[in-house]
């Protein structure tokens, strides 16, 4: 006698259970994997936080110091004094030098720059003026900028790094002007010569304080093409008129330094 052969359907109702266990296999992935998100610290968020905390509690003491009342008021004053007497007399700084050592510190100042640069001087491709008052640094455009652009290009970084050197330690005051040619310029940043004379005299003082040097020491002045040095009906004498002019000043004072 045949055995009767079991219909399709049966087989197909017999391993419904596997579309089930898979279901329930993938939603408990998914819920170890949320719990896990969760448990997980960012290190970025928690660093923000413990730095935030640590300059709270280690924040100097703000609150002013409290104001004696009775017997103790009229001592007071004598105690600072003792206090104040016992510290001992800060050494002269370098405001307090008087004339004659600010020149002769101003002139080892120029005989630093000329060896920082000897090689370029040279070449006359950097020249180096020098008085009683003033050293008078002239540095090429080319040296700094692109054409047209203030962005300072990477041996830019390396000149000022060498100027800074020098001005390092020191309290001389320090005036960067910028210059152009007479070339029309007509760009949504520099409407003229004069903005980008001022732009290119801003990013060398810029570079400076990078170095080191004090923002209070220095002064940005742009004079687009109205001071120039040679003809401009030449390339050469519009290459020389492109130039970033470092005025350092015997004085510390940027306010008072007026060439």
């Amino acid at each position: 006698m045949r055995r009767r052969r079991q219909p399709q359907e049966d087989l197909h109702n017999k391993e419904r259970w596997l579309i089930s266990y898979a279901d329930f296999i993938t939603l408990l992935f998914a819920f170890f994997v949320v719990m896990y998100s969760v448990s997980s610290v960012n290190e970025g968020k928690y660093k923000v936080l413990s730095d935030t905390f640590t300059g709270v509690f280690n924040a100097p003491q703000r609150s002013p110091k409290p104001i004696p009342i009775g017997e103790n008021s009229a001592q007071a004053p004598r105690v600072e004094q003792q206090e104040s007497a016992s510290e001992p007399a800060d050494e002269p700084r370098a405001t307090d030098l008087d004339a004659r050592e600010r020149e002769e510190v101003l002139q080892t100042m120029a005989n630093q720059l000329e060896m920082e640069f000897d090689e370029l001087i040279n070449q006359g491709v950097v020249t180096l003026e020098s008085t009683d008052q003033w050293l008078e640094l002239n540095l090429p455009n080319s040296m700094l900028f692109n054409s047209g652009d203030a962005e300072p290009h990477y041996d830019a970084f390396r000149v000022m790094e060498k100027i800074a050197k020098v001005l390092r330690d020191r309290d001389n005051a320090v005036k960067v002007e910028g210059f152009t040619d007479n070339q029309p310029i007509r760009t949504s940043r520099f409407p003229s010569n004069w903005e980008l004379s001022a732009a290119r005299a801003a990013a060398a003082v810029r570079m400076l304080t990078m170095e080191g040097i004090e923002p209070e020491r220095l002064a940005a002045v742009g004079y687009g093409q109205y001071q120039p040095v040679a003809r401009n009906d030449t390339e050469a004498g519009r290459q020389r008129n492109r130039r970033v002019v470092l005025l350092i000043s015997k004085d510390a004072s940027i306010r008072g330094a007026m060439r």
